[in-house]
């Protein structure tokens, strides 16, 4: 699934060619995707100027005078602007129609999702989406720090990955990244959340600003099905630390990395130097 880096690469892929644009017209060729499409992506965006393109954790806003078109990727979505005659391929299930532009040329932002776990929902202007009440704070923000984590975490059980992984503590930092930045600041993810300390959480929190933003610069991680809005696969794999390295030598001491499940999803550690 793409994560935080590359869902703000799609955004930042996609800005420049969709903000200042109106949408003329939303061809719909399935009803739904993860959940009904609503009415209001056919009746009321279409002649909506698109005033920014930005992201809310892993979720991407198309925001209007009226509203904001809401869009996740899902396992396997993605997002291109192509000229408008581009043959559909299977699994095209959206094209939002674009106002011609400089180049003369009609275009459109086309949504591709095979598994169609993404969705495209509606959010009225001065409201705020179910999905996206109760999220933490942005993890680049100045809100997310050691002492927030660490706040938080007084008190809980749960291993400190899956707590970090928690969208109400912090928004989109998902397996690959949670397992880079407990290597980072050599916290074992076993560890229970409430047993770390203050002066760790802010290793922690300082790894997870460092990785997602060494990720973002590089593209996002290239796993499965990501593509960035250009077709241009993420770059950061080729530097992942645990994440996908089980029973490979770790990087900092050379012994093996250990992999177990944690809360239904593989995770990678050094049991020597993360405690």
């Amino acid at each position: 699934m793409p994560e935080l880096p590359e869902v703000e690469t799609t955004r930042a892929g996609l800005a420049p060619h969709l903000e200042g644009r109106r949408v003329t017209a939303a061809v719909l060729r399935r009803p739904d995707l993860r959940w009904p499409i609503p009415e209001a992506i056919e009746q009321v965006l279409p002649g909506q100027r698109i005033e920014t393109v930005r992201r809310r954790a892993k979720y991407l806003l198309l925001d209007t005078a009226v509203g904001s078109a809401l869009l996740h990727l899902g396992m396997s979505g993605s997002l291109r602007v192509l000229p408008a005659d581009t043959p559909v391929r299977a699994h095209d299930h959206v094209d939002l129609a674009l106002e011609t532009g400089h180049g003369g040329v009609a275009q459109v932002l086309r949504f591709n999702d095979p598994r169609r776990f993404g969705c495209l929902l509606w959010q009225p202007s001065g409201e705020t989406h179910t999905l996206l009440r109760g999220l933490g704070p942005e993890p680049l923000s100045e809100a997310f720090d050691g002492d927030h984590l660490f706040d938080l975490s007084r008190g809980r059980k749960a291993p400190v990955k899956t707590f970090l992984m928690d969208q109400a503590v912090v928004v989109g930092v998902g397996n690959i990244y949670a397992a880079e930045a407990l290597f980072a600041a050599r916290i074992s993810p076993l560890r229970a959340a409430g047993k770390v300390s203050r002066e760790r959480y802010a290793a922690l929190a300082d790894a997870v600003k460092a990785i997602l933003g060494q990720a973002i610069v590089r593209g996002g991680t290239t796993l499965r099905d990501f593509i960035s809005p250009d077709g241009a696969p993420g770059y950061f794999e080729q530097e992942l630390s645990a994440y996908g390295r089980g029973g490979a030598p770790c990087p900092r001491c050379g012994r093996a990395l250990k992999q177990a499940s944690i809360g239904q999803r593989a995770t990678v550690w050094c049991g020597h130097c993360q405690r």
